[in-house]
């Protein structure tokens, strides 16, 4: 059997001499006539080209297999789930905290980073936070965050409305998709 030490900790497919059953059906490109052959014919044929018999498709009837380098197959099948792995989107959520009586400048301030996260593709998590007897201002904080929303409107959307819990008041806004 070839391949290194690395072939021999449990591979995902049967390969050669591991494949236990009476007929393969043969399929790929460096086959001329495609068809169901015995097992030990067609071990034979994938020995004559100097490549590795994979049980490709087990549960068929008969088993689906492959006469194909093993070791180039796996690395192919690595490199397809790299690039599925990358294509997918990781969200990041950035957060800004306010006071109930946070005043303009801090307000302006924290909007332009948010600003920025939108821009950058992440959401953003903004929250009032309300320490000790400041839970009587709900109502302002409420307030602020809509306002915070309002200003957002034209690169960001409301996906949850301000709602307390707790001691918090969360909205969570994401940009909007870009044309």
């Amino acid at each position: 059997m070839r391949g290194g030490p690395r072939a021999e900790a449990a591979p995902q497919h049967r390969i050669n001499e591991r494949i236990r059953v009476p007929q393969v059906r043969l399929v790929g490109e460096n086959i001329e006539n495609p068809g169901v052959y015995s097992t030990s014919e067609a071990l034979k044929m994938a020995d004559m080209q100097g490549l590795d018999l994979v049980e490709i498709s087990p549960s068929a009837d008969p088993p689906v297999c492959k006469i194909i380098d093993y070791q180039k197959f796996l690395y192919q099948q690595k490199k397809k789930q790299k690039e599925i792995k990358a294509k997918t989107v990781k969200v990041v959520v950035k957060e800004i905290r306010f006071g109930p009586n946070t005043d303009d400048h801090d307000f302006q301030f924290k909007l332009r980073h948010a600003e920025k996260f939108l821009k950058e593709g992440a959401k953003v998590k903004a929250y009032v936070f309300f320490k000790g007897r400041s839970i009587l201002f709900k109502e302002q904080g409420e307030i602020l965050l809509l306002k915070f929303a309002q200003e957002l409107e034209e690169i960001g959307k409301v996906e949850q409305l301000p709602q307390l819990e707790g001691k918090r008041m969360t909205m969570f806004i994401s940009p909007k998709k870009k044309k």
